[in-house]
């Protein structure tokens, strides 16, 4: 798409056009785009437009690039004294962003980066409101997932899977069914809970507290009921969460990785192979699931994507497959535990072809069996070989 020529206010990817607000910085005008558009996520690169993702696919606003210190003058105001040292130091920073829009508050998840020796963005819109199970469309079994009294519970995939939404879901289902205290230690702080009958207390790092170690030392003596403790990133991060499952809480994180089966190499390559025997054994006493994600996109007007879902209920089976070390056998006994509320990435896609959701071409690219899926959609049963 080609900028204007003279100098007027750019145009939007659909025609709207990005006014700037008195008193306002200049940015916002952009994350004012990613709301009129119903986009989720902003991209900002020297020597490019800005690039708005709208239903899972990029799309650039219609504007001139971005120059270089057109880009600093524009990200650098995003950050306060302490991001600004932090992305000296590091190259980067993670913050929240709040633009008023329409009369309106919108939060936003910023990361700002050094790419090729020059300033990038990419920003998440949060959605104002949490959606519920039904309204994302996830399977109910999760409701069960809610209401362990101690334990740990993941949500793994790739950056931009939904993964935060969906823990946002659970905790907000707590919110509305059970009377507990919920502590969040986030980095930033994303979807802002509206207490109901829980009691909420949220912290961020950097603003509410110094670090990740502080904040969970801080948390044993806060009495929480529940704890949302961000993203997996390190092994200090997963040993403290894992401590705080084995000491009555009910964790929940997110971690980077493409299956549930997968999540367990993913945290163990954290740790030292001297540590794998002990780590697997907590693992197999405190984890009580592992749901991992992918979000793809739809062929009805609504819904616009949907979460694909496999789900590892920590059962017996699947306990004794991680302390004995025979992680390529876990697939197998997830199929076989469907009746617990277990399913794999297949299982998901075909509930969303059959009621025609996504198309057969879309739910083949992803597919981490094709011919299984193909199989499951011409109605031939799929059996589990024997796996102990």
């Amino acid at each position: 798409m080609s900028g204007s020529e003279n100098g007027s206010a750019p145009k939007g990817a659909a025609g709207i056009r990005l006014g700037t607000k008195k008193e306002d910085l200049p940015v916002n005008k952009y994350f004012r785009a990613l709301i009129d558009l119903n986009g989720s996520d902003l991209h900002m690169q020297v020597g490019k437009p800005a690039i708005l993702r709208v239903k899972g696919s990029l799309s650039p606003l219609d504007m001139p690039p971005i120059d270089e210190e057109t880009m600093r003058e524009l990200c650098w105001p995003l950050m306060d004294e302490r991001n600004q040292e932090i992305f000296k130091n590091t190259g980067g920073a993670d913050f929240a962003h709040v633009v008023e829009h329409k009369g309106e508050p919108w939060r936003f998840r910023v990361n700002l980066f050094i790419q090729m020796s020059k300033m990038g963005m990419v920003t998440r819109k949060v959605e104002r409101s949490i959606p519920n199970f039904e309204g994302l469309f996830l399977p109910p079994i999760l409701e069960s997932l809610c209401v362990f009294d101690q334990g740990m519970v993941l949500l793994a995939g790739v950056t931009g899977s939904g993964k935060s939404t969906t823990i946002a879901s659970m905790l907000d289902w707590v919110n509305r069914n059970y009377k507990k205290h919920i502590l969040t230690i986030e980095d930033p702080v994303e979807f802002v809970y509206k207490a109901d009958k829980c009691l909420i207390n949220q912290r961020e790092l950097g603003q509410d507290v110094s670090d990740f170690h502080t904040a969970m030392k801080h948390a044993v003596r806060e009495d929480p009921d529940i704890m949302l403790v961000g993203e997996m990133r390190d092994r200090e991060t997963f040993e403290t969460a894992m401590h705080a499952a084995e000491t009555g809480h009910l964790v929940f994180g997110t971690i980077h990785a493409s299956s549930a089966p997968s999540t367990i190499g993913r945290i163990l390559d954290l740790f030292p192979q001297s540590m794998h025997r002990a780590l697997r054994s907590s693992m197999g006493f405190n984890m009580k699931a592992i749901v991992a994600q992918k979000l793809l996109p739809t062929i009805v007007d609504k819904p616009k994507r949907v979460p694909i879902t496999e789900i590892m209920i920590f059962n017996g089976t699947i306990r004794k497959l991680i302390l004995e070390e025979m992680d390529e056998k876990l697939p197998a006994a997830i199929r076989i535990g469907k009746a617990e509320g277990m399913q794999q990435f297949n299982d998901s896609l075909y509930h969303f072809v059959t009621k025609e959701f996504v198309s057969r071409a879309d739910a083949f690219e992803i597919s981490p069996n094709v011919e299984e899926l193909k199989m499951m959609l011409k109605g031939i049963n799929v059996k589990s070989s024997g796996i102990l």
